[in-house]
């Protein structure tokens, strides 16, 4: 009989890109699995991997003022209770959370129905879901060790690392090339922008394309609706919206990464060993998690670091430059860390929670 598990997590890519590592694994190891999120970006990320997806209601959890958060709590309540129905029909052997304000009332749903839930924290500072899902949770993994003093109880918490899609791995250098049509005699600078805050990083690299072109080719993903047709034949220069498959060949071809700090995006690039330049968003646009994440590893000397507020075209210039002449080091810094895909570790943890509550309710039984 197959194991049966329900995963969640939504709001942005983030908290779906490592549910679909995951869903890999699962998949292979042939248990039955079903997706409950919001209407946000993980039902078509996840429905076109052909897993059942179910919607919930879910309120946004807001640290500042706002009108709406008058009404959001209405929402929250509601999407516990159709998540204790879901999940009561469905009768997973476990639900596992990725984060983000759907996951909470997914969470406390499979604390009523007795099903034991694992959840998983990528950056440093844990937010405010996963902070309210802790209570609620029999385990939740965290990516960097420094991100357990946020938890009273120890014994719930396991540093796993973040899982990471197979076929990030399996990038090829000579394809990201011709895609771009780039050749290998110039270096290549890949920048990613990200979906959020994408605009001052992109208008930040075009005034700078001048340049950065007279040493690098540049692979800029600069986020849905962000082209700039005026650019499109400008010498060495390639944008795209976002990039699925062949953001694996695009980091092969690129000898550093200039991107935003986001947890599961800087994990990909350490996994990669791929020296970088980060450049968080300000705590205007975000809580401040990109900004402990750039932080913590600027001060091991593995990234480099521009703050929001202080970026320039003559800036960013500068840092890349400092990145690709220090390029073998930050590499060897990054291969002392032995970051790996956490997938196996993360699935360890599924299971033995897993067994775990089989146990509690044979006892109840």
């Amino acid at each position: 009989m197959a194991h049966k598990i329900v995963l969640t997590g939504g709001g942005t890519a983030g908290h779906v890109t490592p549910n679909i590592a995951l869903i890999e694994a699962l998949q292979h190891e042939g248990w039955q699995i079903d997706y409950i999120g919001s209407d946000g970006i993980e039902k078509n990320m996840i429905q076109s991997l052909n897993i059942p997806f179910y919607a919930v209601a879910s309120g946004k959890l807001r640290r500042y003022f706002s009108w709406k958060n008058f009404f959001d709590p209405l929402k929250i309540v509601l999407g516990i209770l159709q998540s204790y129905f879901l999940l009561r029909k469905l009768k997973p052997d476990i639900v596992f959370s990725k984060g983000g304000f759907v996951a909470f009332p997914i969470i406390v749903g499979a604390w009523l129905n007795r099903i034991p839930s694992v959840a998983h924290e990528s950056d440093m500072t844990p937010g405010l879901a996963n902070r309210l899902s802790f209570p609620f949770v029999d385990k939740i993994c965290v990516t960097f060790s420094a991100a357990t003093k946020h938890f009273k109880n120890q014994t719930k918490v396991a540093v796993t690392g973040t899982p990471v899609r197979q076929a990030l791995f399996a990038g090829d250098k000579q394809r990201g090339l011709v895609r771009c049509q780039f050749n290998d005699k110039k270096p290549c600078l890949l920048i990613i922008g990200g979906s959020l805050g994408a605009n001052a990083l992109n208008a930040c690299v075009r005034q700078a394309l001048q340049e950065l072109s007279e040493r690098f080719q540049i692979i800029h993903l600069c986020g849905r609706g962000k082209l700039d047709p005026s650019l499109d034949k400008y010498p060495g220069y390639c944008q795209f919206e976002y990039a699925n498959e062949e953001l694996a060949d695009f980091f092969a071809a690129s000898q550093v990464v200039v991107s935003r700090s986001g947890a599961n995006s800087l994990y990909e690039i350490l996994v990669l060993a791929k020296p970088h330049v980060l450049i968080p968003l300000s705590r205007r646009a975000s809580r401040g998690d990109q900004i402990h994440n750039a932080r913590y590893f600027q001060q091991q000397g593995i990234s480099l670091v521009i703050e929001e507020e202080t970026l320039t075209p003559e800036r960013l210039c500068a840092v890349v430059m400092d990145a690709h002449a220090h390029e073998q080091a930050i590499i060897d810094k990054i291969k002392a860390l032995r970051i790996e895909s956490a997938t196996e570790k993360v699935m360890h943890v599924i299971k033995e929670t897993r067994d775990v509550g089989f146990q509690k309710t044979c006892r109840v039984r």
